[in-house]
């Protein structure tokens, strides 16, 4: 399956915009930078946008699930059955993300990549298996070519669906146990980094958890020998289909010039392979949140990102993120609907 469509071009900021949005902002009743960064927000929002006042009203929230092999090196708390069981959750509207989810009236949609477990019809379901979860990668690469490229693009199609739908905000979930050990080799692997630096308590393992759970990173990295400069590489070889799907979206989402925020700690490191394979997505990229997981801030340091909240959250799912949603609306309100000086017949400071 052909992969060139990674390396197009993304779409252009509109500087413009941007300008004026600025100029918007000096205008407005306020100390200049009294809203700190709810401004910042609503400027990059405009030059995303192309408009002088952004809105935000329409969200389309996409949670991509699979399994991954590596779960049989014990690196969980939780059996591999717990993934297609949050598939049937996400869609009858009990988990996290399908409460937040109805709360900011997003559309949600379900991908399953590659559950072990079949997932029967469902609504809001979409049924894009690739196989029944990734390889050991502790053992094999996680994936082949072929399979890489499926997952990625699938990422790319639900963005454009999400295009169809006239969306204005792109977030990607994840559901896949086992996905925490995944997403920290993929980071050790672009970053160079030791896997104690950057291996977390995932679902919830004590401290002999977690080290283990490095040593089986330690290994895959050994076994694989991939260079942080080989992106799709190390994608294929300790990724999951849904960490590729989630790669393949953000890129598709800057291609279309359709803004992006990012989730935890797994969505940011997806965010991470995208832009090592294209620089150009970095631009279309908002932060939700600073997950708890170990590693998260090492991977927004490697992104050169600040994140919007820092409540303690690792639940994934796109859940911080959908969290975040209320401030860009609350930015853009503010800078659509604050009176200027003029308007207000305020004095203006000196």
């Amino acid at each position: 399956m052909a992969m060139n469509w990674l390396a197009q071009p993304c779409a252009a900021l509109n500087e413009t915009a941007r300008t004026s949005a600025l100029a918007r902002q000096g205008q407005l009743t306020k100390p200049p930078g009294a809203l700190g960064r709810l401004e910042d927000i609503a400027v990059q929002l405009a030059a995303m946008q192309g408009v002088e006042q952004p809105v935000m009203e329409r969200v389309y929230i996409g949670i991509l699930a699979a399994d991954h092999g590596v779960a049989d090196e014990g690196v969980s708390l939780f059996p591999q059955a717990v993934t297609a069981e949050m598939v049937r959750n996400f869609a009858r509207g009990g988990a996290a993300i399908s409460v937040l989810a109805r709360h900011l009236n997003a559309t949600l949609e379900v991908i399953n990549l590659g559950t072990v477990s079949a997932v029967e019809p469902l609504n809001k379901v979409r049924d894009e298996r690739i196989a029944a979860g990734t390889a050991n990668f502790a053992k094999q690469p996680a994936m082949s070519a072929d399979q890489c490229a499926a997952a990625l693009q699938a990422g790319r199609n639900a963005v454009l669906r999400a295009k169809q739908l006239g969306a204005q905000l792109f977030i990607g979930g994840e559901m896949g146990i086992a996905n925490t050990t995944s997403a920290s080799a993929i980071a050790c692997a672009l970053l160079s980094a030791a896997p104690e630096s950057l291996a977390g308590a995932g679902t919830g393992v004590d401290s002999a958890g977690v080290t283990h759970k490095a040593q089986v990173i330690a290994k895959a990295l050994s076994l694989h020998r991939v260079a942080a400069d080989q992106p799709l590489e190390v994608l294929r070889t300790v990724g999951g289909f849904e960490i590729a799907g989630l790669a393949g979206a953000y890129i598709a989402a800057a291609q279309k010039g359709m803004p992006v925020l990012v989730d935890g700690f797994i969505s940011s490191v997806a965010a991470l392979v995208a832009v090592r394979i294209n620089p150009e997505v970095r631009a279309w990229l908002l932060f939700g949140h600073t997950s708890a997981e170990q590693g998260h801030q090492r991977v927004l340091a490697a992104l050169e990102a600040q994140a919007l909240l820092q409540l303690g959250m690792r639940l994934g799912e796109g859940s911080g993120a959908a969290a975040a949603v209320p401030l860009l609306q609350l930015a853009c309100a503010l800078h659509s609907g604050m009176a200027t000086f003029a308007e207000a017949g305020v004095s203006e400071q000196n």
